[in-house]
């Protein structure tokens, strides 16, 4: 019996190609906010549209839509912000940039934070931050030297659908009448 001689394919070692480098939404604060919700980092449909949480599927908008009793989803992206500033909400992101693949938070590389430290300035009636989801929590501490009230909300995105809608509107309803929001 005749033995084949086995050859091993080597491929040259190629370096994957480096993600870009993204930029995040600029914060939506006025004066008088007095409760800032932070996410960690927009997904891609947010990015596309330039809009905070703009993916379909996410459950900002219908959860503040249940809780003011106005159909946010319906409106054009700048009126919803402009319903949120009006009633005390700000928004904006725990990094300013990073590099990510998709839109899951446990991609997120290189990541660089955002000025925190400026929400004060920027709205000095603060009371409160809230972090939308774990990653936006992994911030904590920048936020507690803050001097305001921090909490951990659940995250509105799709990809976290171990709560319910009504239990994530009963956690935003408890925060949110905390600081006078409803």
């Amino acid at each position: 019996m005749k033995r084949q001689a086995s050859v091993a394919c080597k491929s040259p070692l190629v370096a994957a190609p480096a993600l870009p480098l993204l930029d995040s939404l600029p914060p939506v604060v006025a004066h008088d906010t007095r409760l800032v919700v932070l996410g960690s980092f927009p997904g891609v449909a947010s990015l596309r549209a330039q809009q905070y949480y703009a993916h379909p599927r996410n459950q900002f908008w219908p959860l503040l839509s249940a809780l003011w009793g106005i159909d946010l989803v319906g409106l054009p992206y700048e009126q919803r912000l402009a319903e949120a500033l009006a009633r005390g909400l700000g928004l904006w992101d725990v990094y300013a940039r990073c590099r990510r693949a998709g839109s899951l938070d446990s991609a997120i590389r290189d990541a660089a934070f955002n000025d925190l430290a400026s929400l004060t300035r920027r709205a000095p009636g603060l009371r409160a931050i809230a972090h939308n989801g774990g990653e936006s929590a992994r911030a904590r501490r920048l936020i507690q030297a803050l001097g305001v009230t921090v909490i951990r909300l659940p995250s509105t995105s799709p990809a976290h659908a171990s709560w319910r809608f009504d239990r994530k509107l009963a956690a935003r309803r408890e925060a949110f009448a905390a600081h006078g929001l409803v």
